[in-house]
């Protein structure tokens, strides 16, 4: 048995990427490919189209049901994960993983689980990890994996996410995937291996399988942290690395996502402090000066001494803002999502 398909996992940066990477395979390449890239909800699914330009094998946007061929290139559409299950396409509604729809996790894994050891998949430059534990779970269940060299990435967060989370089998730069890819295409895959049970509970949960409490428990525990997404519990995945979270409700999130959303939420608390308090500042200068118009001396300077206060305040949360933003989290890029 050969290696039947290729996943493709990336984000900033892997347009151009992955472009380049199915303008240089051989046109004979004998597997289907499976590409997720983090478009956001509302993407317009233009991605197929731009591939297919210059592409050596026909590229189409993904629809739910169709059979995988061989020789052709699938492109996740917004607002679904994309996964293969038995040698169909499916488009999954579950829950966002690592804030994104598509994402790379549900993918890896799904081919994981359906073609094991003649399953390739490969992480591209991107921001944060997402695809670091669907790689590691594609390993798993027998399949190959391929990293793009980090010191050739736009953004080589994704690489070295995956590099840090399980023993990757290649690391090459772009310009050599595409041979890298057919060279494994074309070998014999290796003996099969038993799919694990939190793998298919996963693909599950991206399908949109209903989540719940005991369900989440099967993989995880609980944890005193809270969903940034719906506000829920969240549960920490016994599996790792990468140190994942799930919530009741079955959003997903890496640690390293999870701090990144965390910085944000910080940010918008400070500037609704920040912008509370200057409104009190100009409410006690106003009332100041009424006090004074009216000869109430102790109530002005108390007044007086409110607005100093509030300024000196409001200047803390401002230096406070200004270090965060300037330190290498507070500067992170955004994902999509």
């Amino acid at each position: 048995m050969g290696r039947d398909v290729i996943a493709i996992g990336g984000s900033l940066g892997a347009v151009d990427a992955v472009k380049q990477l199915l303008r240089d395979l051989p046109p004979g390449i004998d597997a289907a490919i499976f590409v997720v890239i983090h478009v956001g909800a509302r993407g317009k699914d233009l991605l197929a189209g731009i591939f297919n330009e210059h592409a050596a094998i026909p590229v189409s946007t993904a629809t739910d049901g169709e059979q995988v061929k061989a020789g052709r290139a699938y492109v996740a559409p917004a607002d679904h994960h994309l996964l293969v299950t038995d040698g169909v396409v499916r488009l999954g509604r579950g829950p966002r993983e690592n804030l994104a729809r598509p994402a790379i996790d549900p993918l890896f894994r799904s081919v994981g689980m359906s073609y094991g050891p003649g399953a390739i998949g490969l992480v591209l430059t991107g921001m944060l990890n997402d695809g670091a534990a669907g790689l590691t779970d594609l390993k798993r269940c027998g399949g190959v994996t391929v990293v793009q060299n980090p010191a050739d990435a736009v953004a080589p967060d994704m690489p070295l996410g995956a590099l840090s989370a399980a023993e990757v089998d290649y690391r090459a730069p772009l310009t050599d995937l595409s041979s890298l890819l057919a060279k494994l295409a074309s070998e014999k895959a290796g003996p099969a291996a038993p799919v694990p049970d939190d793998v298919r509970l996963e693909v599950d949960i991206a399908l949109g399988r209903r989540v719940d409490p005991p369900t989440i428990s099967a993989i995880a525990d609980p944890a005193t942290l809270s969903c940034p997404s719906c506000g829920g519990v969240l549960s920490q995945v016994r599996r790792s690395p990468p140190l994942r979270f799930r919530c009741q409700v079955g959003h997903a999130f890496t640690s390293a996502t999870l701090a990144e959303t965390s910085e944000d939420a910080v940010d918008e608390a400070i500037r609704i402090a920040l912008r509370i308090i200057e409104e009190r500042v100009t409410l006690s200068e106003k009332m100041a000066e009424d006090a004074s118009r009216n000869g109430l001396d102790a109530a002005a300077a108390a007044n007086r001494r409110r607005a100093d206060e509030g300024r000196e305040h409001a200047e803390v949360l401002r230096r406070s803002l200004v270090e965060k933003n300037a330190s290498p989290i507070g500067s992170k890029l955004k994902t999509t999502e």
